[in-house]
């Protein structure tokens, strides 16, 4: 069972997290995050010594988490490849939907703010990356495509997704999500179909 400091710093990553999509790294201060959270005012430097760095760290490593989630939990269902990736993708538009366009993907938007001015939260933005084009490269492995061929087919299919999430904010419509699901999908039936799999 969780302590309560453990449950005080998972809120603390939780609400990091959420109120990066919402404000952006560099909107969100540490005293919103607290408030947030509803937690005690010394609570951060607490369980993050490193201050906002630190917790901007455990916010991106949550939504990997969340994301790896997603990509496993569709993967279950035994539809195959191709199915699973448009299932992800339209999960996550009924997200990006249904928040009115203020949900995003937390990690790109870490990595284009503070990329270029922080390498720890670089190094946290491409571990997630890699978190969610290693299964999706194994699923494809699954599906019958080879070794060579599944991580850059995994790593075109996160980048889709990745930029179909920004242009469906920017434009407020699932379109390009649901454009980009299609795409995806077909993009794996027609590689493992030529690849001798269906």
């Amino acid at each position: 069972m969780a302590s309560k400091g453990d449950l005080t710093k998972a809120r603390l990553a939780a609400s990091m997290l959420e109120l990066i999509q919402t404000s952006g790294y560099s909107g969100t201060g540490l005293n919103a995050v607290i408030e947030h959270a509803g937690a005690p005012k010394g609570s951060v430097y607490f369980h993050f010594p490193d201050g906002k760095e630190g917790l901007g760290v455990a916010a991106v490593d949550l939504a990997a988490q969340q994301f790896q989630a997603l990509i496993t939990e569709a993967a279950t269902s035994g539809a195959g490849a191709a199915q699973t990736a448009r299932t992800v993708i339209e999960t996550l538009a009924a997200i990006v939907g249904d928040s009115d366009y203020r949900l995003g993907c937390p990690v790109s938007v870490v990595t284009l703010e503070m990329g270029a001015e922080s390498e720890r939260l670089r190094q946290a933005c491409a571990t997630a990356f890699e978190s969610w084009i290693t299964p999706t490269a194994a699923l494809l492995e699954a599906g019958g495509a080879t070794v060579e061929e599944a991580r850059p087919l995994a790593t075109v299919i996160v980048s889709t997704i990745e930029g179909a999430v920004i242009v469906s904010r920017a434009m407020r419509s699932v379109q390009p999500l649901i454009s980009a699901a299609d795409v995806v999908a077909g993009l794996i039936e027609q590689r493992l179909t030529a690849g001798g799999v269906r």
